[in-house]
């Protein structure tokens, strides 16, 4: 692996991608409290296109699947390159997510595929959440089902 943690730029014209250890990853202090197999850490890379390296976790554990938000589609389709041949990024895909009319904005996957109707919680159980996240994510559920209540102070009286 750690041939393949330099900068890499092809030949075709591809934007350079640099693979570098995960601690060098701007989001790596705020995802790694977020796991639950802290583990992956290890097997993680930061991925730079430009400026800001971001981490990809592989799958493993209770992660079952990972994406990355890579916007232009020049950009998802280097990052998904350089993610292919790296152990724990499995089936590397690339995905168009905005709506039509909107601009483009890929993203990259790998690993099983998020299924279409989820729930907050369970979409965080999928991508390797720990525990206190997915309690989170129900909690947010519960308040948004939960019926607003009133005062009969605050309701108003009347036309």
């Amino acid at each position: 692996m750690k041939s393949r943690l330099a900068s890499q730029t092809q030949g075709d014209g591809a934007l350079p991608v640099t693979l570098s250890h995960a601690r060098t990853a701007y989001d790596f202090e705020f995802v790694a409290p977020r796991l639950h197999d802290r583990h992956l850490l290890d097997s993680s890379v930061a991925v730079r296109v430009f400026r800001a390296p971001l981490l990809a976790v592989p799958v493993g554990g209770r992660r079952r699947g990972g994406c990355m938000d890579a916007g232009p589609v020049e950009v998802a389709l280097a990052i998904r390159d350089a993610l292919l041949e790296i152990p724990g990024f499995p089936n590397v895909r690339i995905r168009l997510v905005s709506p039509p009319g909107e601009p483009n904005n890929w993203v990259v996957e790998w690993g099983e595929r998020l299924p279409f109707r989820i729930t907050d919680s369970e979409r965080a159980r999928f991508y390797g959440g720990a525990d206190h996240c997915i309690a989170e994510a129900e909690a947010a559920a519960e308040r948004r089902a939960a019926p607003e209540h009133r005062s009969p102070a605050t309701t108003p009286c009347g036309p």
